[in-house]
């Protein structure tokens, strides 16, 4: 279906979003084609088209909102009107209104789920990572939060959305932007010559941290004495993260490479290591948090919330 030959997903009319953080429309506008690539069946038959309605998001639960402004934007492109009632990154609580949004009857209900659904599993990430990063900062530590980038595959532009809105950063957000050395790296190269071969890497990409995965200490003295500048601990227990943090400080090597946990962090762990000198936190928590739940309303112009 080509989408501006439908009055609802007529792109001339579509208004440019203010926020330039907004993900972009082709995006947006893929994931309402994926909805309804043929139109709305249910509402298409039914006398709906010229009946003016409002439709009204509000937190049943108090989270991080994430993506609220693609939810306008998402109303937008259908040819509705919509505006903010809470911001990505803000704390809501129970009922507390997140968008308002009016037009003809069909533009609301082509926008509803995919709007609703965008705001529910953005905002769940968002409250996790959000959890996260509040935990550490009343205990005094201000240690990054960093989402991985197992996400789910063609959602990535959503994660980092939510991760920014919840206080967090991203690890790294793709292959083409990061030096990482895993252990399944390593394997592949002629025994003895990867510290070499992390050299190397050091010339070729100058503008580029090493990181490199580690699973033990030797491993990490290792990687350490090669000129990683970041030692990627898969699932250190804090107290080897400690152990290690006393061998590197007795090593003296300056500047000392900075520590990253990974696997393992959850809120029952993230204190424990934040206490045993990390620098980071590396994590895919976030991705299996609940959605955040999100009521909606629709109805007739004239009735419903205010």
């Amino acid at each position: 279906m080509h989408m501006s030959s439908d009055p609802v997903f007529d792109t001339s009319a579509a208004r440019p979003y203010a926020s330039s953080r907004c993900l972009p429309d082709t995006l947006l506008w893929s994931w309402l084609h994926e909805d309804a690539p043929y139109g709305d069946l249910t509402t298409d038959s039914l006398p709906l088209r010229g009946r003016s309605a409002r439709m009204d998001f509000f937190a049943r639960e108090s989270c991080t909102v994430a993506c609220v402004e693609e939810a306008v934007r998402l109303v937008e492109l259908c040819g509705g009107q919509a505006s903010l009632a809470a911001v990505s990154g803000e704390r809501v609580l129970p009922g507390q209104a997140l968008l308002h949004a009016q037009g003809d009857a069909p533009a609301l209900l082509l926008a509803w789920k995919v709007a609703q659904t965008l705001v529910e599993v953005a905002s769940g990430i968002a409250t996790a990572t959000a959890l996260l990063v509040r935990m550490l900062a009343e205990a005094g530590h201000h240690v990054p939060v960093a989402c991985t980038r197992k996400n789910i595959p063609g959602t990535r532009a959503l994660a980092v959305r939510a991760v920014q809105a919840g206080g967090g950063v991203m690890h790294r957000c793709g292959l083409s932007e990061t030096l990482l050395v895993f252990p399944e790296h390593r394997a592949l190269l002629a025994p003895g010559l990867w510290p070499e071969a992390l050299t190397g890497m050091g010339r070729s990409q100058p503008e580029r941290k090493r990181v490199v995965e580690v699973t033990d200490i030797d491993q990490a003295m290792l990687a350490a004495a090669g000129g990683a500048e970041v030692l990627q601990l898969e699932r250190f227990a804090p107290e080897q993260l400690a152990a290690l943090r006393q061998r590197l400080d007795q090593d003296g090597r300056r500047p000392a490479p900075a520590l990253a946990v990974a696997g393992g962090v959850t809120p029952a762990t993230a204190l424990d290591y934040a206490r045993a000198g990390a620098d980071m936190l590396v994590t895919s928590w976030p991705y299996m948090a609940p959605r955040a739940d999100v009521k909606v309303t629709v109805s007739a112009a004239g009735e419903g919330a205010p």
